[in-house]
């Protein structure tokens, strides 16, 4: 599992682990965007909270992860589960299920430059790329021309995600603090070094 802040390098981090080990990347925020884009009922719940810079629902989030989890590409792989839990309740929820990491990975990034990363946050939707207006640029005029921003990537947004990250993530050290590993990262040129 990683857990960090919203963009502190967590799916960055993820799809260099997924290269090196061959794990199964599975983002928790992808996953609701997927039943958000469907329109499904979840989807639609789902949204109403994110809109407002709130935590989805335990209910709602754990059995998409849950399912998630027991497809057999993650079962004979292993996987990395990215953005989840982000509570005492949602790591619990795991925990009766019998999923538990081996490894536990902490970004610790400054809150100055998550802000500054999420508002410069773009997508494409057409590739699902994510693109940074700075530190990295669409390569064309044609890729720059249907970049959207994400609902929940303003600054007011992103602000009440970091308290509501705070308030949670101390839980979570204490669930997991055997398998805990943390980094504390530095920034040259908007990317993460350790």
């Amino acid at each position: 599992m990683i857990a960090g802040a919203p963009a502190s390098g967590k799916g960055t981090q993820c799809e260099l682990i997924k290269a090196k080990y061959g794990l199964v990347h599975i983002s928790a925020g992808d996953l609701l965007r997927a039943e958000i884009a469907t329109g499904t009922d979840n989807g639609k719940q789902a949204k109403e909270f994110m809109e407002k810079g709130q935590l989805v629902p335990d209910e709602i989030v754990v059995n998409m992860v849950k399912g998630r989890l027991l497809q057999p590409d993650a079962q004979e792989k292993g996987w990395l589960l990215d953005g989840y839990p982000r509570s005492y309740s949602q790591a619990m929820a795991l925990e009766t299920l019998g999923i538990r990491p081996d490894i536990f990975i902490l970004l610790d990034v400054p809150d100055e430059l998550l802000v500054e990363r999420v508002v410069g946050r773009r997508l494409d939707p057409e590739t699902g790329k994510i693109y940074h207006l700075k530190y990295s640029p669409p390569e064309n005029e044609e890729i720059a021309s249907r970049l959207t921003q994400r609902f929940d990537d303003t600054e007011e947004k992103v602000k009440l995600r970091l308290q509501t990250h705070y308030q949670n993530i101390e839980s979570l050290v204490s669930i997991y603090e055997d398998v805990i590993v943390k980094g504390k990262w530095k920034y040259h040129g908007g990317r993460c070094i350790r």
